[in-house]
């Protein structure tokens, strides 16, 4: 191997540190650029058939409505991932299926996170979402939460193929 990309390899390595934990953000930025992600998405509905949502607004996606969900890291297990999906966002422990409902890939032009498996799972709430993120005003925060009859029409893009499990 050239010696100039090994070492570059060493430098980004030592960067690193345990990945377990997650990259830097410079980092994550360049190896989103260049590998597909694998991450997890909460369908979490309740007894009325109602959809719980979070609200999105970043430079990857934009704004709008989106199930909770999060990017698998190094050796972490998927079920791990989701319990801490609903932790971090929800801040609620879940119960769930062990196996996705629904796989899907998506491949966007012109994006440095542009390749993405997602795999979805079918959740149910254990314990209530945090009362204080609850969207109760028109206008969302980024982070807050709702429970929604049917498919919102702010549904961030690259989520409109889970709508037929709303």
């Amino acid at each position: 191997m050239d010696r100039e990309v090994r070492r570059c390899i060493e430098t980004l390595e030592a960067a690193i540190g345990d990945p377990r934990r997650g990259l830097p953000e410079e980092v994550f930025r360049f190896v989103s650029g260049i590998t597909p992600l694998v991450n997890v998405d909460l369908l979490i509905q309740d007894d009325r058939g109602r959809l719980l949502l979070t609200w999105r607004d970043d430079e990857h996606f934009g704004a709008g409505w989106h199930v909770p969900g999060g990017i698998i890291r190094y050796k972490e297990a998927s079920a791990d991932r989701v319990r801490a999906c609903a932790r971090e966002e929800l801040a609620a422990d879940i119960s769930f299926d062990p196996a996705p409902i629904c796989v899907t890939e998506t491949i966007l032009e012109g994006r440095d996170r542009g390749h993405a498996v997602s795999l979805l799972f079918r959740c149910r709430l254990v314990t209530p979402p945090d009362p204080a993120r609850e969207a109760v005003t028109a206008t969302p925060s980024a982070g807050q939460w709702r429970w929604h009859q049917g498919v919102p029409p702010d549904l961030i893009d690259v989520q409109s193929g889970y709508a037929r499990f709303f």
